[in-house]
């Protein structure tokens, strides 16, 4: 008696690895487009770090031009991290250790890994979701930042909403995981 797999197919990734279950078109989606959203954010602020405020009535950062660019640049460097990192939420190395992990290469990665700090950055990206509608659309009092014109808050408000957009996201992708690996 032989046995069959009753799962339906999983796709290939390029490394001709597949995940343990299908992930959802729209997760696959999702995770390709964080990268996109935290771009602008990212190009955003890269002119604060060498002292040009981008608008903003404020005094330049003072740690000095070339403290301020590597503070940026490392910044905008780990929010881009952070999207490659949400991509193991739809692919096989969300799943299980990559080979070439010294000791754990191979081994299958606990949900619970994955899902704990998946959860945590979800509520944190939730909040940051919630404080830029406040802020931005001046509810309850609350204000978005002292601009020199409607201009730069405009622009500032786009590019920071697309990268606050991973609010509802990344809880989404955290959601899918959670149904493709525990249930």
């Amino acid at each position: 008696m032989t046995h069959t797999d009753v799962r339906p197919p999983t796709k290939r990734t390029s490394a001709g690895r597949t995940t343990e279950r299908p992930v959802p078109p729209w997760a696959m989606r999702i995770a390709g487009l964080l990268p996109l959203l935290a771009l602008p954010v990212c190009l955003w602020r890269l002119p604060i770090g060498f002292g040009y405020m981008m608008g903003l009535d404020v005094e330049p950062l003072p740690v000095g031009i070339l403290g301020g660019a590597a503070y940026v640049g490392a910044l905008s460097v780990l929010t881009e991290l952070a999207a490659f990192a949400c991509r193991g939420l739809v692919s096989w190395w969300g799943e299980v250790v990559p080979d070439w992990v010294p000791r754990l290469g191979g081994k299958r990665i606990p949900p619970v890994v994955a899902l704990v700090p998946a959860t945590i950055a979800g509520l944190f990206l939730l909040f940051l979701l919630v404080d830029w509608v406040v802020c931005t659309f001046h509810i309850a009092g609350f204000e978005d930042g002292p601009w020199d014109n409607q201009g730069w808050r405009i622009l500032a408000a786009t590019v920071s909403g697309l990268f606050c957009s991973w609010g509802l996201l990344v809880p989404a992708l955290t959601y899918a995981y959670w149904r493709r690996r525990c249930r």
